[in-house]
């Protein structure tokens, strides 16, 4: 495997080798190294409204197909389990449903909805049994207003990824955001996952690639801002425009900020415009293809359609064509490195950085 390195100091810096987008050992070790233990958005709580709720999902389809249980207990606890029995490894559920226990259909082993272990047939001669391995496992879950996430693993703390996200926009009503699938959209994008977030992480194509959020963002006042394992790209808007009413207790407060663009490493976007919330996932699919979904959260639906918030479907097939463009240019044997804007590449430069960082 390449040894990849991106030195600390942007101003020397080059990016990251391009085998990292065109390596499918790389794209398989990315599995283990970079997604398994960060955290991943799942859904919200509408998925299990009630106690009894069973919401069978996989995580990362067509990647880590990890199959994964969503459940809400009777005194409404949520609870995010493995939906592989721990008999002999069958699927628990398969499609979502109500429930007041988890029953296996191959050999009847029973479990409460958080996971615990009941019972199982003809098994009183088996010694040692049972242990806490016959529980199903169950993975550390985050809420964020109605958003859930999870991880696959307990290396890390979900303040660690989501913290500044939560502090800079703890006056916006998270809890009231309502789900439209209706004005929601998976798009296909044949290009690596990486390439598709390192675009978003920088403004600096904007004036070049995008001529309507152009109009509506002042790019001389565009700025970012990097923390551990996130950042945030500040949309300023231009004079007239749609933008926050913000309260005097945000640091952001006399500005006119039309959007904020919030990345969590190493594939969540969450772009909070006044209408609401665009929770944008890139998911891998193959080593030089990714399917990007965006889920559209409303709390203002007067506000639609409105400034840096509208037109996002334009927006996004003129990010596809750069991308895709990209991912047949990074196989030029002409091309290896190149190097990043200190003042509009910190973005990037960050993502690049963790992906060393998480690879080594």
């Amino acid at each position: 495997m390449p040894s990849f390195f991106v030195d600390p100091d942007i101003a020397r810096a080059k990016t990251i080798d391009t085998s990292f987008y065109t390596d499918k050992q790389c794209y398989e070790d990315a599995k283990k190294k970079i997604f398994a233990p960060s955290w991943q958005f799942i859904g919200d709580v509408s998925k299990v409204k009630e106690p009894g709720d069973a919401y069978p999902f996989t995580l990362l389809e067509n990647y880590l197909n990890e199959p994964l249980l969503l459940t809400k207990d009777n005194q409404n606890r949520l609870h995010c389990l493995s939906n592989v029995c721990t008999h002999r490894g069958n699927l628990m559920v398969h499609e979502p449903c109500k429930l007041k226990q988890l029953k296996c259909s191959y050999h009847g082993r029973l479990f409460q909805l958080d996971g615990k272990f009941i019972s199982m047939p003809e098994f009183k001669e088996v010694e040692n049994f049972p242990t806490e391995e016959d529980n199903l496992h169950q993975l550390p879950l985050f809420s964020f207003g109605e958003l859930l996430f999870i991880s696959l693993h307990s290396a890390y703390k979900p303040e660690d990824f989501f913290s500044e996200m939560m502090q800079r926009i703890e006056w916006f009503p998270v809890k009231d955001l309502q789900f439209h699938p209706d004005l929601s959209k998976d798009y296909y994008v044949e290009a690596n996952w990486a390439l598709y977030c390192e675009n978003y992480l920088e403004g600096f194509h904007i004036p070049f690639v995008h001529a309507g959020l152009n109009q509506v963002l002042d790019f001389g006042e565009y700025t970012t801002e990097v923390f551990r394992y996130s950042n945030l790209q500040l949309g300023i808007g231009k004079k007239g425009d749609v933008c926050f009413n913000l309260p005097s207790t945000s640091p952001d407060f006399g500005k006119d900020v039309a959007a904020y663009y919030l990345w969590v490493f190493p594939n969540m976007m969450f772009n909070f415009y006044p209408w609401g919330l665009s929770v944008n996932i890139v998911e891998p699919l193959d080593v030089s293809k990714c399917r990007v979904r965006f889920l559209t959260y409303v709390i203002d639906a007067t506000q639609l359609e409105k400034g840096a918030g509208s037109g996002l479907n334009t927006v996004e097939l003129e990010d596809e064509e750069v991308v895709q463009n990209v991912q047949k240019g990074i196989r030029s044997r002409f091309y290896k490195q190149g190097r990043y804007s200190v003042k509009h590449e910190k973005g990037t430069h960050h993502f690049h950085s963790l992906i060393a960082e998480f690879m080594q």
